[in-house]
Protein backbone atom coordinates (compact mmCIF):
# COMPACT_ATOMS: atom_id res chain seq x y z
CA UNK A 1 0.00 0.00 0.00
CA UNK A 2 1.40 3.86 -0.73
CA UNK A 3 2.23 6.02 1.85
CA UNK A 4 1.14 9.90 2.02
CA UNK A 5 2.87 12.43 2.71
CA UNK A 6 0.65 15.39 3.65
CA UNK A 7 1.93 18.99 2.58
CA UNK A 8 1.87 21.62 4.68
CA UNK A 9 3.28 24.89 3.68
CA UNK A 10 4.43 27.25 6.18
CA UNK A 11 4.88 29.82 3.46
CA UNK A 12 3.39 33.33 2.17
CA UNK A 13 3.77 32.46 -1.72
CA UNK A 14 3.50 29.06 -1.87
CA UNK A 15 1.92 28.25 -5.60
CA UNK A 16 -1.70 26.79 -4.33
CA UNK A 17 -1.78 27.50 -0.52
CA UNK A 18 0.82 29.89 0.28
CA UNK A 19 -0.04 32.65 3.28
CA UNK A 20 -3.01 30.21 4.36
CA UNK A 21 -0.69 28.32 7.26
CA UNK A 22 1.99 30.72 7.51
CA UNK A 23 0.70 31.17 11.13
CA UNK A 24 1.72 28.31 13.65
CA UNK A 25 -1.83 27.08 14.83
CA UNK A 26 -2.99 26.97 11.49
CA UNK A 27 0.07 25.35 10.01
CA UNK A 28 -0.50 22.35 13.14
CA UNK A 29 -4.28 22.43 12.60
CA UNK A 30 -3.87 21.59 9.32
CA UNK A 31 -1.42 19.02 9.79
CA UNK A 32 -4.20 17.18 12.38
CA UNK A 33 -6.70 17.25 9.75
CA UNK A 34 -4.25 15.77 7.12
CA UNK A 35 -3.34 13.12 10.06
CA UNK A 36 -6.85 12.14 10.33
CA UNK A 37 -7.51 11.79 6.59
CA UNK A 38 -4.93 9.14 6.50
CA UNK A 39 -1.73 10.67 5.95
CA UNK A 40 1.24 8.62 7.35
CA UNK A 41 3.75 11.60 6.80
CA UNK A 42 3.60 15.19 7.28
CA UNK A 43 5.80 17.00 4.96
CA UNK A 44 6.33 21.07 6.42
CA UNK A 45 8.29 23.48 4.37
CA UNK A 46 8.77 27.16 5.29
CA UNK A 47 9.98 28.03 2.35
CA UNK A 48 8.34 27.77 -1.35
CA UNK A 49 10.36 26.84 -4.65
CA UNK A 50 8.52 27.98 -7.51
CA UNK A 51 10.02 30.08 -10.03
CA UNK A 52 8.62 33.38 -8.22
CA UNK A 53 9.20 32.66 -4.59
CA UNK A 54 10.78 34.98 -2.31
CA UNK A 55 14.25 33.47 -0.73
CA UNK A 56 14.04 33.30 3.12
CA UNK A 57 16.84 32.83 5.45
CA UNK A 58 17.66 29.93 7.16
CA UNK A 59 17.31 31.65 10.33
CA UNK A 60 13.78 32.49 9.68
CA UNK A 61 12.83 28.90 8.20
CA UNK A 62 13.89 27.58 11.65
CA UNK A 63 11.51 30.42 13.36
CA UNK A 64 8.59 29.30 10.96
CA UNK A 65 9.33 25.75 11.71
CA UNK A 66 10.09 25.31 15.16
CA UNK A 67 6.43 25.54 16.77
CA UNK A 68 4.89 23.58 14.17
CA UNK A 69 7.14 20.86 13.60
CA UNK A 70 7.56 20.17 17.78
CA UNK A 71 3.74 20.08 17.95
CA UNK A 72 3.65 17.70 15.54
CA UNK A 73 6.30 15.29 17.18
CA UNK A 74 4.71 16.00 20.66
CA UNK A 75 1.55 14.70 18.88
CA UNK A 76 4.02 11.92 18.01
CA UNK A 77 3.04 12.69 14.06
CA UNK A 78 6.08 11.11 11.35
CA UNK A 79 7.59 14.53 10.20
CA UNK A 80 9.40 15.29 7.35
CA UNK A 81 11.00 18.70 7.00
CA UNK A 82 11.65 20.15 3.21
CA UNK A 83 14.61 22.05 2.95
CA UNK A 84 17.58 22.41 1.07
CA UNK A 85 19.66 24.50 3.46
CA UNK A 86 22.41 22.62 6.02
CA UNK A 87 21.78 24.58 8.75
CA UNK A 88 17.88 23.87 9.28
CA UNK A 89 18.91 20.12 8.35
CA UNK A 90 20.67 19.96 11.41
CA UNK A 91 18.22 22.11 13.52
CA UNK A 92 15.25 19.78 12.67
CA UNK A 93 17.28 16.63 13.14
CA UNK A 94 18.06 17.46 16.47
CA UNK A 95 14.18 18.46 17.21
CA UNK A 96 13.62 14.97 16.49
CA UNK A 97 12.27 14.81 12.72
CA UNK A 98 12.16 11.47 10.70
CA UNK A 99 12.68 12.71 7.05
CA UNK A 100 14.66 14.85 5.75
CA UNK A 101 13.48 16.59 1.82
CA UNK A 102 15.97 18.11 -0.44
CA UNK A 103 14.88 19.66 -3.86
CA UNK A 104 18.58 19.54 -4.62
CA UNK A 105 18.97 15.92 -3.71
CA UNK A 106 21.56 17.23 -0.99
CA UNK A 107 23.82 18.78 -3.54
CA UNK A 108 24.11 21.75 -1.74
CA UNK A 109 27.65 22.35 0.19
CA UNK A 110 27.46 20.72 3.68
CA UNK A 111 23.83 19.14 3.05
CA UNK A 112 25.69 15.76 2.70
CA UNK A 113 27.27 16.20 5.95
CA UNK A 114 23.99 17.39 7.55
CA UNK A 115 22.53 14.20 6.35
CA UNK A 116 25.41 12.15 8.01
CA UNK A 117 25.31 13.77 11.12
CA UNK A 118 21.19 13.35 11.67
CA UNK A 119 20.29 10.25 13.71
CA UNK A 120 20.36 7.06 12.19
CA UNK A 121 16.21 6.84 12.02
CA UNK A 122 15.92 9.62 9.61
CA UNK A 123 15.31 9.05 6.08
CA UNK A 124 16.19 11.04 2.80
CA UNK A 125 14.02 12.41 -0.14
CA UNK A 126 16.43 12.63 -2.22
CA UNK A 127 14.92 14.86 -5.76
CA UNK A 128 15.93 15.10 -9.45
CA UNK A 129 15.75 18.69 -11.03
CA UNK A 130 16.85 19.74 -14.21
CA UNK A 131 18.41 23.34 -12.99
CA UNK A 132 21.57 23.65 -10.44
CA UNK A 133 19.71 26.23 -8.11
CA UNK A 134 17.25 25.85 -5.58
CA UNK A 135 14.14 27.21 -7.57
CA UNK A 136 12.29 25.62 -10.06
CA UNK A 137 12.43 27.38 -13.70
CA UNK A 138 10.37 28.24 -16.43
CA UNK A 139 12.78 26.79 -19.17
CA UNK A 140 11.01 24.71 -22.23
CA UNK A 141 13.19 20.95 -21.72
CA UNK A 142 11.46 17.92 -23.47
CA UNK A 143 11.69 14.41 -22.09
CA UNK A 144 14.69 13.18 -24.55
CA UNK A 145 17.08 11.74 -22.50
CA UNK A 146 15.22 12.55 -19.38
CA UNK A 147 14.91 8.67 -17.72
CA UNK A 148 18.44 8.17 -18.71
CA UNK A 149 19.44 11.29 -16.61
CA UNK A 150 17.40 10.27 -14.05
CA UNK A 151 19.30 6.92 -13.63
CA UNK A 152 22.62 8.41 -13.77
CA UNK A 153 21.30 11.15 -10.83
CA UNK A 154 20.29 8.33 -8.57
CA UNK A 155 23.58 6.06 -9.44
CA UNK A 156 25.92 9.65 -8.33
CA UNK A 157 24.06 10.42 -5.04
CA UNK A 158 23.50 6.48 -3.78
CA UNK A 159 27.34 6.52 -4.24
CA UNK A 160 27.62 9.64 -2.20
CA UNK A 161 25.78 8.93 0.39
CA UNK A 162 27.56 6.11 0.70
CA UNK A 163 30.73 7.26 0.80
CA UNK A 164 29.04 9.54 3.71
CA UNK A 165 28.27 6.45 5.62
CA UNK A 166 24.92 6.35 4.99
CA UNK A 167 23.01 3.48 3.31
CA UNK A 168 20.83 3.05 0.45
CA UNK A 169 17.80 1.76 2.60
CA UNK A 170 17.48 5.43 4.00
CA UNK A 171 17.18 7.22 0.67
CA UNK A 172 13.72 7.57 -1.44
CA UNK A 173 14.35 9.03 -5.12
CA UNK A 174 11.53 11.78 -6.09
CA UNK A 175 12.37 12.29 -9.62
CA UNK A 176 11.00 15.81 -9.51
CA UNK A 177 7.91 17.07 -11.50
CA UNK A 178 6.57 20.17 -13.21
CA UNK A 179 9.01 23.33 -13.38
CA UNK A 180 11.90 21.14 -12.12
CA UNK A 181 11.59 19.12 -15.36
CA UNK A 182 10.52 21.83 -17.32
CA UNK A 183 7.96 24.19 -18.51
CA UNK A 184 5.91 22.16 -20.67
CA UNK A 185 3.64 18.93 -19.89
CA UNK A 186 5.94 16.33 -21.71
CA UNK A 187 9.12 15.67 -19.55
CA UNK A 188 6.61 14.94 -16.04
CA UNK A 189 4.14 12.58 -18.37
CA UNK A 190 7.36 10.94 -19.56
CA UNK A 191 8.73 10.23 -16.07
CA UNK A 192 5.02 9.06 -14.98
CA UNK A 193 4.72 6.90 -17.79
CA UNK A 194 7.90 4.98 -17.36
CA UNK A 195 7.63 5.22 -13.25
CA UNK A 196 8.53 1.20 -13.41
CA UNK A 197 12.11 1.99 -14.83
CA UNK A 198 13.08 3.64 -11.93
CA UNK A 199 11.82 1.70 -9.75
CA UNK A 200 13.87 -1.52 -11.03
CA UNK A 201 16.65 0.24 -9.53
CA UNK A 202 15.49 -1.29 -5.67
CA UNK A 203 15.19 2.38 -4.30
CA UNK A 204 11.78 3.39 -3.82
CA UNK A 205 9.91 6.17 -5.34
CA UNK A 206 8.36 9.25 -4.20
CA UNK A 207 5.74 10.91 -6.62
CA UNK A 208 4.74 14.67 -6.40
CA UNK A 209 2.48 16.01 -8.90
CA UNK A 210 -0.34 17.25 -6.52
CA UNK A 211 -1.76 20.75 -8.39
CA UNK A 212 1.53 21.12 -10.47
CA UNK A 213 1.62 23.46 -13.71
CA UNK A 214 1.65 20.54 -15.76
CA UNK A 215 -1.52 19.20 -15.10
CA UNK A 216 -3.13 23.22 -14.98
CA UNK A 217 -1.72 23.02 -18.67
CA UNK A 218 -3.31 19.95 -19.39
CA UNK A 219 -6.76 20.73 -18.01
CA UNK A 220 -6.56 24.28 -18.46
CA UNK A 221 -6.73 25.14 -14.52
CA UNK A 222 -6.00 27.62 -11.65
CA UNK A 223 -4.37 25.38 -9.29
CA UNK A 224 -6.94 25.76 -6.80
CA UNK A 225 -9.31 23.69 -9.62
CA UNK A 226 -6.31 20.82 -10.10
CA UNK A 227 -8.24 18.27 -7.85
CA UNK A 228 -9.51 15.96 -10.06
CA UNK A 229 -5.94 16.55 -12.95
CA UNK A 230 -3.51 15.46 -9.40
CA UNK A 231 -5.86 12.45 -8.59
CA UNK A 232 -5.86 11.00 -12.01
CA UNK A 233 -2.05 11.54 -12.11
CA UNK A 234 -1.85 10.75 -8.47
CA UNK A 235 -3.60 7.13 -8.94
CA UNK A 236 -1.86 6.36 -12.14
CA UNK A 237 1.50 6.97 -9.80
CA UNK A 238 0.37 4.21 -7.02
CA UNK A 239 -0.58 1.76 -9.96
CA UNK A 240 2.83 1.74 -11.84
CA UNK A 241 4.43 1.04 -8.15
CA UNK A 242 5.27 4.24 -6.53
CA UNK A 243 6.22 3.58 -2.78
CA UNK A 244 5.18 7.28 -1.75
CA UNK A 245 2.77 9.97 -3.32
CA UNK A 246 3.14 13.36 -1.76
CA UNK A 247 -0.08 15.42 -2.00
CA UNK A 248 -2.50 18.49 -0.50
CA UNK A 249 -5.24 16.39 -0.69
CA UNK A 250 -4.86 13.10 1.63
CA UNK A 251 -8.39 12.42 1.61
CA UNK A 252 -9.27 12.52 -1.68
CA UNK A 253 -6.20 10.22 -2.44
CA UNK A 254 -7.07 7.56 0.30
CA UNK A 255 -10.64 7.94 -1.03
CA UNK A 256 -9.35 6.47 -4.40
CA UNK A 257 -7.53 3.39 -3.41
CA UNK A 258 -10.15 2.20 -1.07
CA UNK A 259 -12.30 2.18 -3.72
CA UNK A 260 -10.18 0.91 -6.20
CA UNK A 261 -8.80 -1.55 -4.02
CA UNK A 262 -12.28 -2.95 -3.28
CA UNK A 263 -13.39 -2.88 -6.97
CA UNK A 264 -9.79 -4.89 -7.19
CA UNK A 265 -11.19 -7.49 -4.79
CA UNK A 266 -15.03 -7.86 -5.51
CA UNK A 267 -15.84 -11.36 -6.83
Amino acid sequence: MVSVFGIVNVTRDSFSDGGRFLEPQAAIDHAEGLLAAGADVIDVGAESTHPDAEPVAAAEEVRRLEPVVGALLQRRAVVSVDTWKPEVMRSMARLGVHWLNDVRGFRTPGALEAAAAAPSHVRFVVMHARQPGPRAERRERGPEGLLGEIEVFLRERLAAFAAAGIGGERLVLDPGMGFFLGAGAAPSLAVLRHLPRLRRHGVPVLVSVSRKSFLGELAGRSPAGRGAATLAAELWAVRSGADFVRTHDVAALRDACRVERAIAEAP
